[in-house]
């Protein structure tokens, strides 16, 4: 197998197959692959393989309380990794489940898929074969964005190199990618034709894999630019930009419809392109780099206590109540469903949360949420407010 971190790798394939000329980009600048969200991330799925191991009677009892005690040892472990990775668990025991009392689930699976990609290799979380198909299960921990199986290259590569390092063990016709998100309650499936999946990645992956490797300079952008780490001194995202922010903006009544359309369906990756620009310009500051124009300064500053217990005991020394000097105040939503689980908080808490109207936002048409009409909602509080007179 090549070396660990793959010039073309799965994860990225979105941003290499769309711009090929990324990865060369790439090459030039800091590697920011490494965070907390990754860290979290690699202790949730070592647990959920752990949990899988020991459904199938892989490891011992005492072998699984071992290993536990080390993931519960890293500070992202809590309640809520515990129901997500459970959860993820089940799912991939229901699916080697209905696939048939012959089927068999392998956990990070390596493959290769060098027969598309020069040096290509992944690592499925879970691969399942059995019922004439081949599931290969990818357990997505974060929760900040929805992510879909439908046309997502980096699971249809892990279906490809599946399919490959089994297809002359096993027979099967049907590749079926699954991605499991726990935290966001989401599960997504595609399931295509053997010979299609093949068909993509003769057609689109090999000659854009190629490109790429070869540091071909064809740009494109969308999407995937939020994840490259050129995305804050690419110039063709630089260029797509500042178009938009160049434009002529009149009063909205002196633009056409079309036109505020138009605005509103770029204005959201402008937003993202010039937060990108200022943490890189930022960093590079700090790092002694200097722009015409511009300098570093010392940003406005909050004063607070050197020593919280001391200075509550000076306090105290002066004749002031304890009681005065703290307020009692309850974690937010988000942080007790961490602390006790999400399952647990429902249970207990279930009764004693609500979920007030959103106020109203525009969204693409190909968002997934029902359309807030004003009229409707007039004609609600109209009621309400009639019932209320009476």
């Amino acid at each position: 197998m090549p070396s660990e971190h793959a010039k073309l790798s799965a994860s990225s394939a979105s941003r290499w197959i769309n711009c090929p000329g990324s990865v060369a980009l790439s090459e030039l600048c800091p590697d920011t692959s490494s965070s907390s969200y990754a860290e979290e991330g690699t202790i949730a799925h070592s647990l959920g393989e752990l949990k899988l191991r020991k459904a199938e009677g892989e490891i011992s009892p005492q072998k699984y309380a071992a290993e536990l005690r080390k993931i519960k040892k890293s500070q992202y472990y809590c309640g809520e990794m515990e129901e997500a990775t459970d959860y993820y668990a089940d799912m991939v025991m229901e699916a080697k489940a209905a696939a048939g009392e012959d089927a068999e689930l392998m956990m990070e699976q390596k493959f290769s898929l060098a027969q598309w990609i020069p040096e290509g290799f992944g690592t499925s979380d879970a691969v399942v074969i059995g019922g004439g198909a081949i599931q290969v299960i990818d357990l997505k921990y974060g929760k900040g964005i929805k992510v879909s199986a439908q046309g997502n290259p980096q699971l249809r590569l892990y279906g490809l190199g599946a399919a490959g390092l089994f297809s002359d063990l096993y027979d099967f016709d049907t590749v079926r990618m699954t991605i499991i998100q726990p935290r966001l309650d989401h599960i997504s499936t595609e399931e295509l034709p053997l010979k299609d999946l093949l068909e993509w990645a003769e057609t689109i992956v090999a000659p854009r894999a190629q490109a790429a490797f070869d540091g071909m300079d064809v740009y494109e952008t969308g999407d995937w630019c939020r994840f490259c780490p050129a995305k804050a001194t690419c110039r063709k995202r630089a260029e797509y930009n500042l178009e938009l922010a160049k434009a002529d903006f009149k009063l909205p009544p002196l633009l056409s419809d079309e036109e505020i359309a138009d605005v509103l369906k770029r204005a959201d990756e402008l937003t993202h392109w010039v937060k990108d620009v200022s943490d890189y310009a930022l960093a590079q500051a700090l790092d002694g780099h200097e722009y015409p124009g511009w300098k570093l300064v010392e940003g406005r500053s909050v004063r607070k206590y050197v020593d919280d217990l001391k200075v509550a005991e000076a306090l105290q020394t002066a004749g002031y109540d304890e009681a005065m000097l703290y307020e009692k105040k309850l974690y937010g939503i988000t942080a007790m469903e961490r602390i006790v689980g999400k399952k647990k908080f429902v249970e207990i808490l279930g009764d004693l949360v609500i979920r007030p109207q959103g106020k109203p936002v525009l969204a693409p048409e190909s968002d997934k949420r029902k359309a807030f009409s004003t009229a409707e909602k007039a004609a609600e509080d109209f009621k309400e407010e009639s019932c209320l007179q009476k």
